[in-house]
């Protein structure tokens, strides 16, 4: 049977169509969520800031699925719920969550704090160390993964409550917890190694807001600051504990004497807090004389760097974050 030409390059061109719709447009992969919330038989493992998930990851490896509730540049002192956020609290088998205050938005809050299933690592550091965390005022300072020698005694915690969750695996999440511990511990030592590197007269830190006080006290302050407790000098920010306060004129003339009396030359911003607290200072210390400027090279403090840079892990971010103060000290502004 003879097919007419028309009929012919019509057939043809609809395979042709049919092909190259097929082609481009391949079998989409499951979404980190898709994943996380689909039915695999792993434990399912809920943290609020990256820098916890990163921990759990490290012990409980293949044998849990987990999931970062807080992402990107949000900040963990103001979250809120959003959609889809109370479906991960109910379908977490483990919550994990900083604590001391740290996530106080009250929504999400008021959920941790009720959730039997929800852990604060925080909490869990302030019963073993008490001396060790540090108080602002009337406030506790949260941010004790600022401190790596502490933050890994958050990590048998942690592989306490997976195996808890998952008897089964507790030796395998003990071994994990052993090999965490002594990589946290030779990052500790090196930090202090290179921060020990700048003079100590230039080791006065001034960020946007309070959150490297644990920094401070483990990297840049000498030890007969750390033994009298006299190492809080070293450490200064217009903003409190978390980035929401107003900047008075006390305030500024505060941080501008500070900065003049220590010979501070660099002022540091963080990745997702504004700089325009940072700027008011550095015009306020130029009417006074004193030049100072803000580092190019940001912090990562509340929250880690983006995927596929040096600080979008936690070990990665606590190292840049130390080579980054060390060579503005030394050197001013990269």
């Amino acid at each position: 049977m003879k097919i007419c030409k028309p009929l012919f390059f019509l057939f043809g061109f609809l395979f042709l169509l049919v092909s190259g719709c097929t082609q481009s447009h391949p079998q989409s992969t499951p979404s980190k969520l898709q994943q996380w919330m689909s039915e695999n038989g792993r434990l399912k493992v809920l943290c609020t800031t990256s820098m916890i998930a990163d921990i759990v990851r490290e012990v409980g490896k293949d044998k849990i699925d987990c999931l970062t509730l807080i992402q990107g540049e949000s900040d963990p002192h103001s979250y809120q719920l959003v959609k889809g956020d109370d479906e991960k609290l109910a379908r977490a088998d483990v919550i994990f969550y900083n604590g001391l205050g740290l996530e106080h938005g009250p929504s999400l809050a008021e959920r941790l704090k009720k959730n039997p299933k929800a852990y604060a690592v925080g909490d869990f550091l302030s019963s073993k160390r008490p001396e060790d965390i540090i108080t602002y005022g009337a406030s506790v300072d949260p941010h004790i993964w600022m401190d790596v020698s502490l933050w890994a005694d958050s990590v048998p915690f942690i592989a306490e409550t997976l195996s808890q969750a998952l008897p089964e695996q507790r030796y395998f999440f003990e071994e994990k917890s052993k090999a965490c511990v002594a990589l946290l511990q030779t990052v500790h030592v090196d930090i202090q190694e290179r921060l020990a590197a700048v003079p100590q007269e230039r080791r006065y830190l001034v960020s946007a807001h309070e959150a490297f006080n644990y920094f401070v006290r483990a990297y840049l302050a000498t030890n007969e600051e750390r033994a009298k407790g006299s190492w809080m000098v070293r450490s200064m920010a217009p903003e409190g504990l978390a980035p929401d306060s107003q900047l008075s004129t006390a305030d500024i003339q505060r941080l501008v004497d500070h900065i003049v009396q220590y010979n501070v030359q660099t002022l540091f911003a963080e990745s997702n807090i504004s700089r325009d607290a940072l700027e008011k200072i550095t015009d306020a210390c130029l009417q006074k004389g004193h030049v100072v400027h803000v580092a190019k090279e940001p912090l990562y403090v509340d929250a880690m760097g983006p995927a596929g840079s040096i600080a979008a892990t936690y070990i990665g971010m606590m190292r840049h974050d130390a080579e980054t103060i060390a060579r503005a000290l030394e050197k001013g502004d990269l």
